[in-house]
């Protein structure tokens, strides 16, 4: 079921997005070398936390970390480690809080230094594509206005959405319905409504789409190794448009 929100608490939701959102620019701004994965979650938890919010993530489903820190050809839900960063590594940080009773949930992709001309590109058009999609997002419009847009922009510069995993429903819950892929026709899906809160996020593969779960049983990476990036704002859809909850970086 597709919970409506009503402005209060589409504004409770935007207080959750500002932590989740300044926890996210914290991590993002200790990626380089030397750094290990295990000290951006470090410092994510403790931004959370001094706010008053809780990490979403933490214990979510058994998840042993605060925030999800995947590198180069992991996709999303990398368990933070010992792993030190490297120059080239491209480095996907997903952040969730708690607030109030709130849900707030975003994540971005950065580059180790000198990274090759393709993974920056990938970075960027995944960043991109995700504000291809809320063009989209507006009352009257339909879900798979969204998705399209996304996969559209994609494509056309030569990379793949991952279809396995999709952007949700969020509100009090980290997971609601719908469901939002980053592929789909436009016209087709639910009709988007004032009120909806959308976690809307792509995933985006230098190569195939495919992806493989690992054995830790949350690491996703790609099915031929090759990079992947991944962007995430939490979005209502408002009278006047589309509103972002998370503050872009």
């Amino acid at each position: 079921m597709i919970t409506i929100k009503t402005p209060e608490a589409i504004a409770r939701m935007r207080d959750a997005g500002k932590i989740t959102a300044l926890a996210r620019a914290e991590g993002l701004a200790m990626v380089k070398e030397g750094v290990t994965t295990a000290q951006i979650n470090k410092k994510i938890h403790d931004v959370i936390v001094s706010h008053g919010a809780r990490p979403s993530f933490l214990g979510y489903g058994g998840f042993p970390a605060s925030a999800c820190v995947s590198v180069n050809e992991q996709v999303i839900h990398g368990i933070p480690s010992g792993r030190e960063l490297k120059n080239g590594d491209i480095v996907k940080i997903d952040v969730g809080a708690i607030y109030k009773g709130w849900q707030g949930d975003c994540a971005a992709t950065v580059a180790v230094g000198e990274v090759t001309e393709e993974a920056a590109r990938l970075i960027e058009v995944t960043r991109a594509s995700f504000f291809k999609g809320i063009e989209k997002a507006l009352c009257g419009n339909r879900l798979g206005d969204i998705g399209s847009a996304i996969e559209e922009y994609v494509v056309q510069n030569g990379f793949s959405v991952v279809r396995d995993y999709v952007g949700h429903g969020i509100g009090t819950e980290m997971h609601e319905d719908p469901s939002v892929p980053n592929y789909g026709r436009p016209g087709r899906g639910i009709l988007l409504r004032e009120g909806m809160t959308l976690a809307i996020e792509p995933m985006v593969n230098a190569g195939t789409w495919k992806v493989r779960q690992l054995s830790d049983g949350w690491t996703v990476v790609t099915a031929d190794g090759k990079n992947s990036a991944h962007y995430e704002n939490t979005v209502a859809i408002t009278a006047n448009g589309p509103e972002i909850l998370t503050t872009p970086y």
